[in-house]
């Protein structure tokens, strides 16, 4: 794994805009060595340091959380090791002397983490696809980790986590795991989408967009996630045929999925548009696809990373990620949340469990 430097991408005055060391390679080390480095996530991609929110230095007033010691990682997932575990703070301090990168843990799992070829983390939860399938790493203590949990999935690829629910491809299609309580998460045995390849996945809403190959994109309805249906199959007349990943962002009114479109190279599809949509506002507008921009590259685009994901003020295990800055304020921790979305034994609140109306008698 390597961190590149990346500041300078937008500067037109400097011919490398992408490099290991803004300095000096003398000062700064930012590369892990790994047998087989395979994906790597971080908590959150929004800019922070957790020390200056520790402590003396909290918010008081606004009864602020100290932030979950995760936020100190880098997660990397590797073939042979398991997950490796990488203090990145010192990115934090502005100061590019101190830049040098060492393995803060290496976990195996007893074995079950073989074949680790994606992470995707939800808090302090850890979903990592492997031989096994799906391996749930708890890291409360994120030195001291913890199996929550392994689901049997045959050829499991990559994950994308969305509150309560799993979205995971594998070599059926995609397929959907209950993780409201990870330690008993389960597959939903209604929600398999069968499809011949199913590659990355990433989630906006209420669909989940899948890089399916010589099929192009496939576009699913998770409105219900344990029922959910194939919306649209996009292979731009035939334009796009070897999708490998995919992620979607919006830039102004519009929303677009940016697609690494393995030979092809990396394709720009428009999912909605004011002059094509005129009432396409609302939470989740139905999209409707349609290929813009296409840049070849030198080689295979095999993936993506993230956008910033904005104004995300805790994670999905009452983790604080920002400072809310107004008094009294701060996001639910994971107790308060859950008392929204599940009753006291743990089981989510359904239709069912709505009390019975009654005639109002004054």
């Amino acid at each position: 794994m390597r961190v590149y430097y990346v500041a300078g991408i937008a500067n037109k005055g400097i011919s490398q805009r992408i490099v290991s060391a803004p300095a000096s390679a003398l000062g700064q080390d930012t590369h892990i060595a790994a047998k087989n480095a395979t994906c790597v996530a971080l908590p959150t991609n929004q800019p922070v340091a957790p020390a200056k929110n520790q402590g003396e230095r909290m918010r008081q007033d606004n009864l602020e959380q100290p932030m979950h010691a995760i936020y100190n990682y880098a997660v990397i997932s590797d073939a042979q090791e398991g997950l490796i575990l990488v203090d990145v703070n010192t990115l934090q301090d502005g100061d590019p002397r101190n830049n040098f990168l060492r393995r803060a843990l290496t976990f195996d799992g007893g074995g079950v983490l073989k074949g680790a070829r994606h992470v995707t983390l939800g808090g302090y939860y850890a979903y990592v696809t492997t031989d096994a399938g799906i391996v749930i790493v708890n890291l409360a203590t994120p030195l001291q980790p913890k199996i929550a949990k392994v689901v049997p999935l045959a050829g499991a690829r990559a994950a994308a986590l969305q509150f309560r629910y799993l979205f995971v491809t594998d070599a059926v299609g995609l397929d959907v795991i209950d993780v409201t309580i990870p330690e008993q998460a389960k597959r939903v045995e209604s929600a398999r989408i069968a499809l011949a390849q199913a590659n990355r996945v990433y989630l906006a809403r209420t669909y989940a967009y899948v890089a399916a190959g010589r099929d192009g994109l496939v576009i699913v309805d998770i409105e219900n996630p344990e029922r959910p249906r194939v919306y649209q199959t996009f292979n731009a007349a035939g334009q796009l045929n070897d999708a490998q990943d995919v992620v979607v962002g919006s830039t102004n009114a519009s929303l677009f999925a940016y697609v690494a479109d393995g030979r092809n190279g990396l394709k720009v599809i428009q999912l909605t548009a004011p002059d094509t949509q005129p009432k396409f506002y609302g939470f989740s507008p139905e999209p409707k696809p349609q290929l813009i921009a296409w840049r070849e590259t030198g080689s295979p685009a095999l993936a993506l990373s993230r956008g910033l994901e904005r104004d995300r003020g805790v994670d999905e295990t009452g983790g604080q990620v920002a400072v809310f800055g107004r008094i009294g304020s701060r996001p639910f921790n994971l107790e308060e949340q859950r008392r929204m979305y599940l009753k006291p034994d743990l089981t989510p609140w359904t239709v069912r469990d709505r009390p019975q109306s009654t005639e109002f008698k004054p």
